[in-house]
């Protein structure tokens, strides 16, 4: 995103375009939604079985910090700028921070796994 936001005039918003047209494949949705998919059949299996509890908080997590916020605020921000209803400057500062949030709950959810 930085990269981007270096582009001059509308180029980056154009990439960022670009990028988001293109990631709406079958691959890259299968990876995406099916993370999601097993994170909530890992939660389930752990309420109806007793597992452990960290195993459940992964997947929580991975499920509101990844998917609910890529639902709720990515994917209408990245709707606004393809509709060029955004200025590009505001949509780059929220997108990365929202980005941040992402990153940060996809790693938590990975250490929690990860533990014994």
């Amino acid at each position: 995103m930085t990269a981007l936001g270096r582009l001059p005039g509308g180029d980056g918003a154009a990439a960022m375009r670009a990028i988001n047209s293109a990631v709406l494949n079958p691959l890259f949705l299968g990876v995406f939604l099916g993370t999601g998919v097993l994170c909530a059949a890992l939660v389930v299996a752990v309420v109806v079985t007793g597992g452990p509890a960290h195993v459940a908080v992964a997947g929580v997590v991975y499920l509101v910090g990844v998917i609910g916020v890529t639902a709720v605020v990515n994917v209408p921000l990245n709707d606004a700028l393809a509709a060029g209803g955004v200025d590009w400057p505001g949509y780059l500062a929220r997108w990365t921070a929202w980005n941040h949030v992402r990153t940060v709950a996809a790693t938590v959810a990975l250490v929690a796994l990860l533990v014994p």
